[in-house]
């Protein structure tokens, strides 16, 4: 049953706002439907129900904020924007749920389920995407987590299909080289440094063994340990992640020193040799990367800064808008 039990919130500054804003770069024929008011007839209290709803999920689990920003990102990165990682598998499509970086591990749909069912209720019924329940939610997670602010233009529209193929090429694999995520984000119109400084997300959450187990155990078929990981952490996720298939699910903190908290210490760890998955340490092979990742590490200002730029970027790629796709009723089903 839906509640109407709202707890209060500071208001953002509005320096804050002011001090992000002039990092939108919108495009004046493919996003000029969009709008930061676009639901202040439909649904005035949007985003204080979604800030609502992420702030008890946070509260009753730390880790989905970190849950919910991957969920967004898996979404976009496939695609584009249209919330097609929410949906079911159909008689007419494999969703992406399943998809090999998906399945069993993404989380946060029951969030994003409860935001969806009260924005049904409080306000004109099937006018606010899921598309941007997803994207409001994200934001509000970093937010929540000591992370930056971003504005978000609103009025994106919801996909009517997905695709597992498409998951399975678009995510970036944890094993993938620098060369081959970067290829993936500029195929979505970002570029090296998008990768650098949403590779920062890695900051708060964790990872499953088995996206890293390889290089504590037999690194590239070598037999040895990534030589490239810092002795100082082998033997701890060597225990937390035993070379036994059962370990495979086992969790170890993508930032062991501040797990639930969104800041640039992801940076100094990869600096140190201590980044957890492979692809955070691919990082440093390139040099105008490595570059980014030094800047990142000593200044938290400029890592805040250009996380909100890259993700006004991120949230702005290949969405629908006007009569193209649908509201949905339901998130994880198309409308019939």
């Amino acid at each position: 049953m839906a509640h109407k039990t709202y707890f209060s919130f500071p208001k953002i500054p509005f320096y804050v706002f002011l001090l992000f804003f002039p990092f939108v770069q919108v495009h004046p024929v493919a996003y000029s439907q969009l709008d930061y008011r676009f639901y202040d007839w439909s649904c005035p209290r949007l985003q204080m129900i979604v800030r609502n709803n992420v702030w008890a999920a946070i509260r009753n689990d730390a880790r989905i904020a970190a849950s919910l920003l991957r969920l967004h990102f898996h979404d976009c990165i496939v695609d584009g924007c249209d919330s097609s990682v929410l949906l079911d598998d159909t008689e007419d499509f494999q969703g992406e749920k399943n998809a090999f970086p998906n399945r069993n591990s993404l989380r946060g749909f029951d969030v994003i389920d409860r935001i969806k069912a009260d924005v049904e209720n409080f306000c004109v019924p099937q006018t606010v995407s899921c598309t941007d329940i997803l994207t409001l939610a994200a934001r509000e997670a970093v937010g929540l987590s000591g992370g930056p602010f971003w504005p978000v233009l609103l009025g994106r529209r919801d996909g009517t299909t997905a695709s597992q193929q498409s998951a399975n090429q678009q995510i970036p694999f944890p094993s993938d080289s620098l060369k081959t995520i970067t290829a993936k984000f500029t195929a979505k119109g970002l570029d090296l440094k998008d990768v650098v400084v949403l590779s920062g997300a890695h900051t708060i959450g964790f990872a499953q063994c088995f996206t890293f187990k390889s290089r504590l155990f037999n690194f590239k078929g070598s037999g040895n340990p990534d030589p490239s990981l810092d002795p100082s952490v082998l033997s701890s996720l060597q225990s937390t992640c035993p070379n036994i298939d059962s370990s495979n699910t086992n969790l170890a903190p993508l930032d062991s020193h501040s797990t639930f908290r969104f800041d640039n210490t992801y940076y100094g760890n990869v600096i140190k040799k201590t980044g957890l998955l492979q692809s955070d340490q691919a990082l440093l092979d390139d040099p105008r990367a490595a570059a980014l990742v030094n800047s990142y590490s000593n200044n938290p200002f400029l890592f805040s800064r250009d996380f909100a730029a890259s993700m006004v970027k991120l949230v702005n790629v290949g969405i629908l808008t006007g009569q193209d796709g649908e509201i949905r009723e339901k998130c994880g089903s198309v409308n019939y």
